[in-house]
């Protein structure tokens, strides 16, 4: 067995079950208007109380206003109550998934409580009624809300007016005056952008968001091109683009023996010149792949199959940690990005065929006699599946008992087991085996059945679900030979088709990749919205093109600002520093040519190393939730007291030192930003008011908030304004380092 031990990955559940919505999604031919409505909960007498209704027994439908004696301002723990939202326009199946509803007691512990249903109540205002049940859906077995409560609605990333509840006699008190409330007549219309006039077009910070998500960062080319041709005209372009760049190849080193020569072992003679000191590094490390994908996610102009290909590499993952040669990772990375916009069953296949990944999981090491359930195991809980049965909008299906349903046991896994066995690296002809190369294991082939005698010819039983026609795979009696070899490619088709059948891999591929793209918690409409699209493109040979596409135009996704502070993803290490490589024009040390890419130390303490995941559970659980919280961040599992100042080290570094060039850590040319148009804004306004509206746009979106503003700016003052690029530096710094610019919103 190799080094993985199995656990399970928590999946983010919500008890209401989904909302029909329709075989597929369809889209304005124009940009979607980013500028979504604020919902508004509607307060009671008291403006800062919310107006709140006992559900009624005797009444099939909720009614507004509701009578007084349905009214209430205290509830008990797991009381059914009715709250009223307005200012809210919803799409044709878009329904009580795609709303939550928030609480937050006096000592600010965040709670989420179940909806229960959703009802038109006023056409003429558009007033909702929600049907909310009064425990955190999230945290059964531990302390439920009592006392006074901060409660609030939201829907497609922004929050509701924020008002007061109580639950139950006992509890801490809220004062009518608390900062938190915000009475309802005062949260007609969403925040605004800072200052956008001064950009000179709508929508900006919309496209910045834009950028960030579907790509390595926000760029001042990239912007005006997205400008120029709209964001469905930029996804069209991107669809086709050349990739790898033209100037940036993959890296294409020969494959190399399992055993190190002498003379590329790092070790040569000190007496004797080394005849190629980079030998080692650049065939039996990650190296030069590493450096490749740094200098793509800079410069390249395929940025959306570059990041496609990077969230593919999340879920179907294999390890330099194990993983040899760079020859080996680029052939595996080649699978990825030739099909991020292709079909999942082909990717599987390929995926699934792929040497590195038979390496990494032990496909090549199974037999009939000596069977490993490595991939067997993975291809089923963290490629596709997943542990639990899950409706179309990614909620979790549960028993009569309120029990999450298994998808499969062990019995199924040791099924799945028996049609991975007998394959292994293509050593055969070199008609059959084009990349084979004498005395050096051939990883770039899709491996093939070797020797017939190691296939299991037992017949199987696979998942049984309604229209599955794949369930049952016959014996192979008497077969040998090329028999074996035919029957063992067929059981795998039909296997990968039982899979790719299976009623979870729609919402839990979608899900995933919202994760990748836009957020870390997505609502069950969103992901049932992109379901929807994954299950109306199986048979399209384009399928991830129309769910990557749905993705980033979903209005979950669009708008300028997300007021909702649970919307968003941590910027894991590596977006981190593409981010800021491509807002500030990443260059050489010198600023003379290109950066070499040579970045992996950088990430490494905050975390994360590219090509290098721990395990094949990858950098980050999807279901891990933020403790003390109620809501799903998956990169804040990377998220500790060490990281969080390797993350203010890393910035430091970046942004006042640049990396310099070391001949030791084989820094070639080493990586600066460039400050200098900050420093002169900041040279002809010394109030520097003028630098925090820059970075209020070019960083934030035009969301830093007032008081984020007021402290920045204080600082950057206290330097000289005879210093304006230590102004620059220091105020880039201090935004970059802060907790709004380190979740991506």
């Amino acid at each position: 067995m190799k080094r993985y031990r199995y656990r399970t990955i928590g999946v983010l559940a919500s008890l209401a079950l989904a909302s029909a919505f329709l075989a597929t999604a369809t889209f304005a031919q124009n940009d979607p208007n980013p500028n979504s409505s604020t919902p508004i909960l509607i307060g009671s007498a008291n403006p800062v109380r919310a107006l709140a209704a006992r559900e009624s027994a005797n009444r099939s439908r909720s009614s507004y206003p509701p009578k007084a004696s349905e009214l209430g301002e205290s509830f008990d723990t797991g009381a059914r109550v009715i709250f009223f939202v307005k200012n809210v326009q919803l799409m044709q199946g878009e329904g009580k998934n795609a709303f939550r509803f928030y609480a937050e007691d006096a000592r600010r512990r965040l709670y989420r409580f179940p909806i229960l249903d959703l009802q038109l109540v006023d056409q003429q205002n558009g007033i909702y009624a929600i049907k909310i049940e009064l425990r955190d859906e999230l945290k059964f077995a531990e302390v439920q809300p009592a006392g006074d409560l901060v409660v609030s609605v939201t829907w497609r990333g922004l929050e509701s007016n924020r008002l007061l509840l109580t639950m139950g006699p006992d509890g801490d008190k809220i004062a009518m005056t608390d900062a938190r409330l915000q009475p309802s007549a005062n949260s007609a219309a969403p925040p605004q952008a800072n200052d956008l006039a001064n950009v000179g077009y709508v929508y900006s910070a919309d496209r910045k968001r834009f950028m960030e998500q579907a790509g390595f960062g926000p760029s001042h080319s990239l912007d005006l091109r997205i400008r120029r041709i709209g964001l469905r005209g930029w996804l069209a372009e991107q669809f086709e683009m050349q990739y790898p760049s033209a100037g940036n190849p993959y890296p294409n080193f020969p494959l190399r023996p399992t055993t190190l020569p002498v003379d590329c072992n790092g070790q040569v003679d000190d007496d004797l010149p080394d005849p190629d000191p980079f030998c080692y590094a650049n065939h039996y490390t990650m190296y030069p792949v590493q450096n490749w994908f740094y200098k793509e996610a800079f410069y390249g102009d395929a940025q959306l199959r570059h990041k496609t290909a990077w969230a593919l590499s999340q879920i179907w993952v294999i390890s330099g940690v194990d993983i040899q040669q760079s020859r080996h990772m680029v052939a595996y990375h080649k699978v990825l990005s030739r099909n991020a916009f292709g079909n999942w069953r082909t990717l599987m296949k390929d995926m699934t065929l792929n040497a590195g990944m038979g390496d990494y999981l032990d496909v090549r090491e199974s037999t009939a006699i000596y069977k490993n359930e490595n991939f067997a195991r993975e291809v089923l809980q963290l490629f596709n599946i997943g542990l639990v049965m899950l409706n179309p909008d990614g909620t979790v299906q549960t028993d009569s008992e309120g029990t999450p349903i298994p998808t499969y046991d062990q019995r199924m896994v040791n099924n799945f087991t028996t049609l991975f066995t007998g394959w292994n690296l293509c050593e055969a002809s070199l008609s059959q085996c084009p990349n084979r190369s004498p005395g050096s294991p051939n990883f770039i082939d899709p491996m093939i059945i070797t020797n017939p005698a190691n296939h299991d010819l037992s017949a199987k039983t696979l998942f049984s679900y309604p229209g599955s026609t794949t369930t049952n795979v016959p014996a192979c009696v008497g077969c040998t030979g090329a028999a074996v070899i035919e029957y063992a490619n067929n059981s795998l088709n039909q296997a990968l088709d039982n899979i790719y059948n299976h009623p979870n891999v729609a919402p839990f591929v979608s899900r995933f990749l919202i994760q990748q793209f836009v957020t870390g918690d997505p609502t069950p409409a969103y992901v049932g919205r992109i379901s929807a699209v994954f299950n109306a493109n199986r048979t399209n040979p384009t399928q991830l093109k129309e769910v990557i596409k749905a993705i980033l135009l979903d209005p979950e996704a669009r708008g300028d600002s997300k007021t909702d502070p649970r919307y968003g993803k941590l910027r894991e290490p590596v977006m981190l520093l593409t981010n800021l490589a491509r807002l500030f024009d990443a260059r050489s040390a010198d600023r003379t040519t290109l950066s070499d890419g040579v970045l992996t130390s950088a990430t490494s303490p905050m975390g994360q190393i590219a090509f290098m995941p721990t395990s094949v559970f990858n950098y980050y659980p999807p279901g891990y939730i933020v403790p003390g919280s109620s809501f799903n961040g998956p990169e804040f599992s990377l998220y500790t007291t060490g990281s969080a100042i390797a993350r203010i080290n890393f910035v430091n570094t970046l942004v006042f030192n640049g990396i310099p060039i070391n001949a030791e850590a084989r820094i070639t040319q080493g990586t600066s930003i460039g400050l200098n148009d900050l420093a002169a804004i900041a040279a002809a306004d010394t109030s520097c008011n003028d630098l925090m509206n820059v970075l209020d746009i070019k960083m934030m979106h035009g969301t830093m908030s007032p008081q984020m503003r007021s402290t920045i700016l204080n600082v950057v003052l206290s330097v000289p304004d005879w210093a304006p690029v230590l102004r620059a530096k220091r105020a880039v710094y201090l935004v970059a380092t802060s907790s709004q610019y380190q979740v991506q919103r």
